[in-house]
């Protein structure tokens, strides 16, 4: 009997809540390993501000890790649960193998790569803004290095476990995985003094007890799908099958690295031009406090992605068992919980944003550094409530299997809009425009995003899908 067809049976809603908020909660802890960090990071008066700015650049270099990571798991999701709703539990077992496999290489050549290309890679995203940060940001990146592979197999695995019908083992593995670093973190940098070393080994250890969670959970206790060790194969044939039904979170992370490396080149360049900044002990300011309003907004997004990819295994199963019905009530019932989610962060950052700061280390820094970041609160997340609404839309493009156009409306977003109005913008506002860079693409990327929606609806209203 397939174990899994409450999918097409349960309510859409409760079904969204089962699988919302394990998975919203395991991204927020995912999250949060670079946010306390950062956290830390900032209230330790021998770090503070430089190493803010440290973490920042250090940031996208974890997003592309997690790219690879995405383009691994939330494939597999995909066609795992596309897979059981066909009633194909053998093929979505060879998928799982060929992932398991796929994941741990991947993660091992990535770290590799990092480990060559340090310097190159650390100047790239900014390091240079003054010796210190680079300093500090170099010593973070050597120490996170070893933790990649972990890093890249434990969350491949979460969106794979999460098909199988277990989302609340993979809420359990990374709650206790953030544990780990949020017990450390403060053990490390102030108990201990290890500065940007401590806050990278806490990190790392709260990431090899999510994977072997993960792998744990591969050897003993699959349920729906039928899993075993002869199923580890890299499996070319079905690689080609669900590689690109992780594509639109691939391109989303590469997009978004595209488009932070855009951010902070045009931090350095402007923020060197700028009365204040463009002064040696007040440098890295704008780069440190950039890197604080993006780790809220990853808090966010974590959110949005979360209630989003929940929907992936119910989506991608009544696609399967031919029920569009439900998936256009799923998609009705996503889309109004994203508005209010971007509703109650826009009333935070420009309610709040002063205390936002705060939390980061405000009060051990200069007026400017307060100043900046209330502003940079105020207008870069203005139009945070349509952020969220074109993530869910694209998001949910992908769980119905059209990889290639969520990918598409990935790159508009991030390459085309953020990376340009960032590198437009700037040449007219100075560093006021690096901030009006993200509402501006927003806005832009919502009216492509209200042409989706109609297209989805339409979609899910023939008797044909």
């Amino acid at each position: 009997m397939n174990s899994n067809i409450f999918l097409e049976r349960d309510p859409v809603s409760k079904l969204l809540v089962r699988y919302s908020v394990p998975l919203i909660i395991s991204l927020l802890v995912a999250a949060l390993y670079n946010i306390v960090d950062q956290i830390f990071i900032a209230n330790a008066d021998y770090l503070g501000s430089n190493g803010n700015a440290a973490n920042n650049v250090v940031f996208p270099l974890t997003v592309i890790a997690l790219a690879f990571t995405l383009l691994i798991g939330d494939g597999v999701c995909a066609f795992v649960s596309m897979s059981l709703g066909s009633r194909q539990a053998k093929q979505a077992g060879d998928a799982v193998g060929s992932a398991a496999l796929l994941s741990s290489t991947a993660g091992l050549v990535i770290a590799l790569l990092y480990w060559l290309f340090r310097d190159e890679l650390l100047t790239f995203f900014g390091g240079r803004v003054n010796n210190e940060t680079f300093r500090l940001a170099k010593e973070y990146f050597t120490w996170i290095i070893p933790g990649i592979p972990f890093y890249v197999f434990g969350q491949a695995m979460n969106p794979i476990i999460s098909a199988d019908g277990s989302p609340n083992y993979v809420m359990f593995s990374t709650l206790m995985g953030a544990g780990i670093n949020i017990v450390l973190d403060p053990l490390f940098i102030f108990g201990f003094h290890w500065g940007m070393t401590g806050a990278a080994l806490a990190t790392i250890m709260g990431q090899i007890f999510t994977a072997m969670m993960s792998a744990r959970y591969l050897a003993f206790k699959m349920m729906a799908v039928d899993f075993s060790r002869t199923n580890l194969s890299y499996n070319p044939r079905l690689m080609k099958r669900y590689l690109p039904l992780g594509l639109c979170s691939f391109i989303s992370q590469v997009s978004l690295v595209i488009s932070v490396a855009s951010v902070n080149m045009m931090i350095r360049k402007y923020g060197a031009l700028d009365p204040v900044f463009g002064q040696p002990e007040y440098s890295q300011i704008p780069m440190a406090i950039i890197g604080i309003v993006m780790k809220f907004f990853q808090i966010v997004i974590s959110v949005v992605v979360g209630l989003s990819a929940s929907c992936t295994p119910i989506t991608g199963y009544n696609i399967g068992a031919g029920r569009p019905d439900r998936v256009r009530r799923l998609f009705t019932l996503l889309l109004a919980c994203e508005a209010a989610i971007g509703m109650i962060a826009l009333v935070i950052v420009e309610v709040f944003p002063a205390e936002i700061a705060e939390l980061f280390g405000a009060s051990g820094e200069s007026v400017y550094y307060l100043n900046y970041t209330v502003k940079s609160f105020r207008v870069y997340l203005c139009l945070i409530v349509f952020a969220c609404v074109n993530k869910a839309a694209f998001i949910f493009i992908q769980a119905m299997g059209r990889a290639w156009t969520s990918a598409g409306l990935s790159v508009i977003r991030e390459v085309f809009f953020g990376a340009g109005m960032t590198i437009i913008l700037p040449m007219f506002w100075g560093l006021d425009g690096v901030l009006w860079s993200m509402p501006v693409s927003d806005a832009l990327t919502f009216i492509v995003s209200v042409a989706v929606i109609v297209m989805i609806y339409r979609e899910l209203g023939r008797p044909d899908v």
